[in-house]
């Protein structure tokens, strides 16, 4: 082998300075002195694992049938009991390297221990406690890879490696690092956000003490708030000046002026329904365009209408304020029907109007109020005497409901035991001939 080679020669400069190291740590009072702490501090961090995890597992357990937030919050706490035996030596390490830097001037040995215990109660909750997909998927590929850095100790010069290459927008200038910190921060800001604002939404929605419409609007104000809030965190994590921001805001207002009208003006439709409440979550509208169903949704933009076939229909709420919209109210309003039948000629009519209210008075969900079912006659027809009852009911005749053809059964039923004849359609044919006969007969 050619030793003149300078690979060669740099290589065995390498390793002679790696002996030299080796030979110095294992003679060395002060590398042994932190090999001794850190097995002392993992052994007082099991100790005190091993007596306190049934303890604590006891105290922290809820009866199954409590589901009340304190119980909750236990069963979260208990979530986290694995870390406590990293975290514990994690902590102890920390205390042995004050001390070896004290009386040694040095303590890279147990430093990297401590970095070590951190790496493993990284990995224990990303594995065995997050549990959340979004969460889950941060921590493998961003947490357990910082972590493992952090542990070699090359952490810290990747940041400030990351924090020199500075990329320059207009008036805006950004470091990679602050690129990557948006992105890391941001996507768990963002779902704290959404997190955050699907329990206050329900919050909101289940205090029934509360309109409809007042709901929505304090919904939709909370989310604002909250991603607002979340938007501004950002920007000071990223390290970006928001008066940097102007020129950009100017052009985002251009923007919404020319090219964003129509989402401009259904966000305003849609506030302004809110703060109305003339049309709300669970009324049945029909539009002057023919759409028609149960507001099943309001969001920011548009309404989500709930056809009796299980259809969504998407109206803008732009719509709702500047075209007739009409509001059947099934959120609590009465609502008339009528239902229009026909007796024989041969019928005493004066016996019908008060057997049919009886009969149709009979339907448990008709109401008295604000008027009591009311049969009248409405002409005389080709086959039969035309009658129609009209009647008031609380909500809408529609899937569920069916109001209409319950009262069209009550009258059949009643008329056929009184003995009353329902007509159907008949024709007289007259034919012209000799003797009434064609004449070919």
């Amino acid at each position: 082998m050619n030793f003149d080679n300078p690979m060669i020669q740099t290589a065995l400069g390498y390793a002679e300075q790696a002996r030299d190291l080796a030979l110095g740590w294992l003679t060395s009072a002060a590398a042994w002195s932190q090999f001794g702490l850190l097995l002392v501090a993992f052994g007082a961090a099991y100790y005190i694992t091993r007596s306190l995890t049934p303890l604590a597992t006891k105290l922290l357990t809820p009866p199954k049938e409590q589901t009340h937030i304190l119980a909750t919050l236990r069963r979260f706490v208990l979530l986290f009991l694995p870390l406590l035996l990293p975290l514990l030596a994690y902590i102890f390490t920390g205390l042995g390297e004050q001390v070896t830097r004290t009386l040694f001037g040095s303590g890279a040995v147990i430093a990297f221990g401590k970095r070590v215990f951190f790496f493993i109660a990284a990995r224990i909750l990303v594995e065995r406690i997050i549990y959340e997909p979004f969460l889950k998927l941060l921590g493998k590929y961003v947490l357990i890879p910082a972590s493992a850095l952090y542990a070699l100790g090359v952490l810290d010069p990747l940041i400030a490696w990351l924090g020199g290459m500075v990329l320059t927008l207009g008036n805006i200038s950004f470091s990679a690092l602050a690129i990557l910190r948006g992105l890391v921060f941001g996507s768990v800001i963002f779902w704290l956000g959404r997190w955050s604002n699907d329990h206050s939404a329900n919050y909101i929605k289940s205090q029934k003490d509360m309109r409809p419409a007042i709901r929505e609007l304090a919904s939709k104000a909370v989310e604002t708030l909250i991603f607002g809030v979340a938007f501004l965190m950002l920007m000071n994590i990223m390290g970006i000046n928001l008066t940097s921001l102007a020129v950009l805001g100017g052009a985002i207002g251009v923007g919404l002026g020319f090219g964003l009208q129509k989402i401009a003006s259904n966000f305003i439709s849609g506030l302004i329904l809110l703060l109305e409440g003339q049309a709300t979550v669970g009324d049945y509208v029909e539009l002057d365009g023919g759409e028609a169903g149960t507001i099943i949704r309001m969001t920011a933009r548009a309404v989500i209408l709930e056809t009796f076939d299980g259809r969504w229909i998407v109206v803008p709420c732009e719509d709702f304020i500047t075209t007739r919209v009409v509001n059947y109210s099934d959120s609590g309003s009465a609502n008339r029907y009528e239902a229009p039948f026909s007796v024989s000629y041969d019928t005493d009519i004066n016996l019908i109007p008060a057997m049919v209210e009886k009969a149709v008075s009979s339907h448990p969900e008709i109401l008295d109020t604000p008027f009591p079912p009311d049969c009248e006659l409405r002409g005389f027809g080709d086959s039969g005497i035309d009658f129609a009852v009209e009647f008031w009911v609380e909500g809408i005749d529609d899937g569920k409901n069916k109001y209409q053809s319950d009262v069209l059964f009550l009258i059949w039923n009643v008329l056929r035991e009184n003995g009353i004849e329902i007509p159907y359609p008949q024709r007289v044919v007259h034919i012209k001939g000799q003797n009434g006969l064609p004449a070919d007969a």
